[in-house]
């Protein structure tokens, strides 16, 4: 891999595409696995100067400005002070809401521009995805005026909660009478708040943007406790984060993450290392013992038992011990680049692992034991584990975000496919951006190698467990699929609402109904298969055939075990598919095979 030049796979670009799907997948999969994406160093030397400059330097040269602190570079000067641990969970959350943050550039699946986010959300008419259709004055699937005025009346309410000097606090006097900053100003922080729960009642996308299941009960913490309460309460919701993506982590999901995340790795120069996750690469690829120690020791264990470590521990060096694994844990996620590049937020959670568990030990007054009401810390406990315990039960029910499974390799995911042709209809959608493949394109690459690098992120999808279903599912309704365009969807999606973060509920039925209002796709043009994750007492997961332009034509379930037990080339067919309900009468790719046609129903009352 060189600075500017990719690690291209090793094919013959004008042939490889005629190749059969199940092909080129393997060659892509076994390709992902010593290179990753392939991308030049280039790209992760963008990340990190972002990251270092705009972020972390920016971001403590404003809060230390802003808070009567500083020099932002004597960080012992300032770590410790409560108000810029607010104020750069504030900046985090800006950035996150501009775009700017997670889910960023190329990574991501943006190309050009590198930006999605306020491009699309300050923008009236691009693609809005309301979250209950119940909740009332929520009707629409296309933004407004006052879709963008709460938004953008959020980022002003939060800039201006960052750039105001702190106000008085007798709680923190009580605490630390030689505290002269103050908190942060509360005046523009409750607007936000309530600005963000509407814009959330209206547009699930945003709201999911903001990471609000962490950064929406630290606002609440903000402004609401008196201080001792306020730190008590933050380490918990960082003691729920982190447990709660443990848990998740449970079954036969994680282990597939970690090969493809270490390959993609570039801190891991040596492919030796790389292939070490696997069980006998090139004829194995399945996750190797080393991958399964990596996934439930490094990952699982340590991201539930350290937190409570932190949480209940009174010895010094056994809590330094635990902020220094936490902080490494950290950085190591950050230094795999994983795709939607998550590094604003892996940089905040290692800071405020030493802010809180550091700063306000256990052993100075500030345990789960010291709030003012055992009441309180029971109903925060409550609060914080309501939707990861609801959405591991019912994931149809709650995004996976919420549901604390980052990187749980428990996703509700999808894949595209196109007919002929047929994705360029997509550009009839209003935004500020266009298909990926045109993007790279633009970006001066050959149509075919820009087809080869969208191919990899469906690789990518493959190496993953829900990915042997998807596929299962695209060979079985799509007899010609080797001629159609198949897409990873987390990746597209990014391309139609400007964010995605591996959220299946983004590029469900609702975002495809709403595409397919303003592209007018034809029976048999756009097929998506679609999966939910798997709720926790469960060993199956349910997914969907979708006609774009028709609606659900299929739902079943496949066993987690059958899927995880194949090749990501599934050189043994499709796998086991319990099919439970099937839509009677329809065109569509089953019948006529991608050669499309006008049919009367275009209803979605089915589905």
């Amino acid at each position: 891999m060189g600075f500017t030049t990719a690690d291209a796979p090793p094919v013959e670009v004008e042939t490889f595409l005629e190749k059969p799907l199940r092909e080129r997948m393997k060659t892509l999969a076994l390709h992902w696995v010593e290179y990753g994406f392939g991308s030049p160093k280039m790209i992760h030397t963008t990340y990190i100067v972002k990251l270092v400059i705009f972020y972390i330097i920016g971001g403590t040269a404003l809060t230390t400005w802003t808070s009567g602190l500083g020099p932002f570079w004597d960080v012992m000067s300032w770590w410790d002070e409560p108000i810029v641990y607010q104020k750069l969970v504030l900046w985090t959350v800006l950035l996150e809401a501009v775009g700017v943050a997670g889910s960023w550039g190329p990574l991501a699946g943006k190309f050009k521009p590198m930006t999605g986010g306020i491009l699309f959300w300050a923008r009236p008419g691009t693609i809005r995805l309301r979250p209950w259709r119940r909740a009332p004055f929520t009707s629409g699937d296309r933004r407004t005026v006052v879709d963008v005025v709460l938004y953008l009346g959020f980022l002003a309410s939060v800039t201006a909660a960052v750039l105001q000097p702190g106000v008085p606090s007798e709680s923190l006097a009580a605490v630390l009478p030689d505290n002269t900053t103050g908190l942060v100003n509360t005046a523009p922080l409750i607007p936000a708040i309530v600005l963000l729960v509407l814009i959330g009642l209206r547009d699930k996308t945003i709201f999911i943007a903001v990471r609000s299941e962490q950064y929406l009960p630290a606002m609440l913490f903000f402004t609401t406790l008196p201080f001792m309460d306020m730190v008590i309460a933050l380490k918990l919701l960082m003691v729920s984060v982190w447990v709660g993506a443990g848990v998740s982590k449970f079954g036969r999901h994680f282990s597939n993450v970690v090969p493809p995340m270490v390959s993609n790795s570039p801190c891991i120069p040596s492919r030796w290392g790389k292939r070490a996750h696997y069980r006998d690469f090139p004829r194995d690829i399945r996750p190797s013992g080393l991958a399964h120690f990596m996934a439930h020791v490094g990952g699982t264990f340590v991201e539930i038992a350290t937190p409570l470590v932190l949480l209940f521990s009174t010895n010094y060096w056994l809590t330094l011990g635990a902020v220094t694994l936490m902080v490494l844990f950290h950085l190591f996620i950050t230094s795999t680049f994983p795709l939607a590049v998550p590094l604003e937020w892996n940089i905040l959670f290692g800071y405020a692992a030493v802010f809180l568990f550091l700063g306000f030990p256990n052993w100075q007054g500030h345990a789960v034991w010291d709030m003012s009401s055992p009441w309180l810390a029971a109903g925060i406990v409550a609060g914080l584990m309501f939707f990861p315990v609801l959405g591991n039960l019912r994931p149809d029910l709650v995004s996976f975000l919420p549901s604390m499974r980052q990187y749980a390799g428990n996703w509700a995911s999808a894949l595209w496919a196109f007919a002929p042709d047929a994705e360029a209809k997509l550009n009839r959608v209003k935004r500020p951006t266009t298909n990926q493949i045109e993007q790279l394109e633009a970006m001066g690459y050959p149509p075919k190698v820009a087809e080869i690098t969208m191919q990899q992120t469906a690789a990518w999808r493959s190496m993953h467990s829900q990915g042997r279903g998807l596929f299962s599912l695209l060979y079985k309704h799509i007899p010609d699929v080797d001629r159609w365009s198949v897409r990873e969807a987390e990746f597209a999606c990014n391309s139609l609402v400007g964010f995605n973060f591996g959220d299946g509920h983004l590029h469900n039925e609702d975002l495809l109904a709403a595409v397919q209002k303003q592209c007018d796709f034809d029976p048999g043009e756009f097929i998506v298969v679609w999966v939910e994750s798997q709720a926790i007492h469960s060993s199956v997961q349910h997914y969907k055939v979708i006609d774009v332009a028709v609606g659900v034509i299929e739902r079943g379930t496949w066993k987690v075990a059958d899927a995880v037990r194949e090749q990501p080339w599934l050189p043994n067919g499709p796998i086991p598919l319990d099919v439970t309900w099937s839509r009677p009468s329809r065109r569509s790719a089953v019948q006529h095979s991608g050669a499309p046609g006008r049919d009367t129903d275009r209803q979605w009352a089915a589905s």
